[in-house]
């Protein structure tokens, strides 16, 4: 082995598990094609849909954003000082929207008193103390930190959510139990860093989770990770 290689590339080298999930990668991008994540226009658009579609569907979530563009509130002048009660309205469709409301104004706040306002600012922090320091805001928890930082931040962050966890843990690669931080640490560990990486990657896995791994009774016998399955089936 090259003393040369770097601590990351002697991981990959030595993990099966590392080549499998490479493996899994290109099935899905070869079966689905590029999933072109995420769905938006500015980095403000990115971090609201982040926090809209907690504990939603994706498409509660556009239609809540679709009200908020036609009432010009995409911007952030026009959400700098609009109180949660009168933001509550415009995204009742992503269900919990008092709830939603204050964390997009929580997040709203922080940006203005930490960041000056500046996505840019923010972004420009080290990775994981712009995590650290987001995970502080009321409202906001792991899956929509790590998603408001891969995929407005473009910071390698992989966001392990339930879709991740269901096919991880039915093709056996994860223990049973795991939750969000410890199928990071697996992804983190098997993976090369890159945004660009955990983004598709995410993305394909949520798409698979959706049309084929589904919660009550997985659609195995046409999905396009069915080869990679364990001899005794999905656990």
């Amino acid at each position: 082995m090259s003393r040369g290689m770097k601590p990351s590339e002697r991981v990959r080298r030595k993990s099966g598990k590392a080549r499998e999930l490479e493996k899994y990668f290109h099935a899905l991008h070869l079966h689905f094609g590029p999933q072109h994540w995420w769905p938006a226009k500015t980095r403000l658009e990115v971090i609201l849909g982040a926090i809209l579609t907690q504990n939603t569907s994706w498409r509660n979530a556009a239609l809540a954003l679709r009200e908020l563009r036609l009432a010009g509130l995409l911007r952030y002048t026009s959400l700098k000082h609009l109180p949660a009660k009168k933001l509550a309205p415009y995204v009742r469709s992503a269900g919990f929207f008092r709830q939603k409301a204050r964390a997009i104004r929580n997040f709203l706040d922080w940006l203005e008193q930490q960041c000056g306002g500046s996505l840019h600012r923010l972004f420009s922090l080290p990775p994981e103390e712009a995590r650290n320091r987001l995970l502080r805001i009321k409202g906001l928890g792991p899956e929509t930190v790590d998603a408001i930082l891969l995929y407005a931040g473009r910071h390698a962050f992989f966001v392990a959510d339930s879709y991740t966890r269901r096919v991880l843990i039915r093709h056996r690669l994860i223990p049973q139990n795991s939750g969000y931080n410890a199928t990071q640490v697996f992804m983190h560990q098997h993976l090369e860093s890159s945004h660009v990486l955990y983004n598709e990657f995410h993305a394909l896995l949520v798409k698979v989770g959706k049309r084929y791994c589904v919660k009550s009774t997985p659609k195995c016998s046409n999905c396009p990770l069915r080869p990679f399955l364990p001899p005794s089936g999905p656990a």
